[in-house]
């Protein structure tokens, strides 16, 4: 006759079907996602085309990749794909054909009811602030911890760390039109990195601001960056990705157009092209 007990140890041992799947169930957690994936990118598009309604293009068979704790500038005229790139990340509209992978993570695969979760651990930051008008600067912050279920007690430590991260230690009681553009900007930023996400998202977040405060802002992001979060800036700042030299993805008609390791806003002139436009339209062309 068999050993009950050895029945019953090999019982509580055998893994239960669906644990290989369990990940599958919980795309929240894109910090354990990002740690488990065997590349470094963060970030993957492949082929993705994006047209919308109108019959314009947001992004044609656009193709890059993001390593993780990269700092990029995604540049490129008004209609070029910018916001499209960042509106899909955050899954707010869907490619019509491709493939997009952030940390791991196949987005197609999330459902819309598991889309809430995605973003928990995105970090975005918008030109035009969104912040709570009716709530002072520690309460918009303290809301993105509400919101994933943190402690009152977690909320009490983590806030006033990312305030002092971010400057805003003395203005913690004050409300958004009590604020500055630079300090809202602040504050967005404080909100989007409180939860220490491992992608951060900035779109336009200079655009409002004058020059001064927008190098403020930059090397905020820079620092946050340094911390082994990867950051996505898409500008229309050229002093700014000028002074910057950091990564440089320009995209033109939703196609990715360069791709420059240390790059400038514009593209560095070979001698052709400099000499081409020394001569103007009317010269005939000469051989160097």
């Amino acid at each position: 006759m068999p050993n009950t007990d050895s029945r019953n140890r090999s019982r509580r041992h055998t893994p239960r079907p669906d644990a290989a799947r369990s990940y599958v169930r919980q795309p929240s957690n894109l910090k354990r996602a990002a740690s488990a994936v065997t590349t470094n990118n963060v970030i993957e598009f492949r082929g993705v085309t994006k047209k919308y309604g109108t019959g314009a293009y947001g992004l044609d068979q656009a193709t890059f990749a993001v390593d993780r704790e990269d700092f990029v500038f995604m540049i490129g005229s008004t209609g070029s794909g910018k916001s499209t790139v960042m509106r899909l990340l955050i899954k707010e509209i869907e490619p019509n054909e491709g493939t997009i992978i952030v940390a791991g993570r196949d987005l197609s695969t999330i459902s819309r009811r598991q889309i809430p979760y995605y973003r928990r651990n995105i970090g975005v930051v918008f030109q035009d602030f969104k912040l709570l008008p009716n709530r002072t600067v520690y309460d918009n912050v303290a809301y993105a911890l509400q919101v994933t279920g943190h402690s009152r007690k977690e909320i009490r430590a983590k806030v006033p760390d990312i305030l002092r991260l971010t400057g805003l230690s003395t203005k913690l009681h004050n409300y958004p039109d009590q604020l500055s553009g630079g300090e809202q900007q602040r504050v967005s930023i404080a909100r989007a990195f409180v939860n220490h996400p491992p992608l951060l998202l900035a779109d336009e977040p200079t655009g409002n601001l004058d020059p001064e405060t927008s190098i403020d802002i930059m090397r905020l992001l820079y620092r946050i960056n340094r911390t082994g979060t990867t950051v996505l800036v898409a500008t229309h700042d050229h002093a700014m990705v000028d002074k910057m030299r950091r990564r440089v993805l320009e995209l033109a008609r939703g196609r990715v157009i360069r791709d420059e390791a240390t790059g400038l806003y514009a593209r560095d002139e070979s001698t052709r092209e400099f000499a081409q436009r020394m001569r103007g339209p009317d010269e005939a062309p000469q051989i160097f």
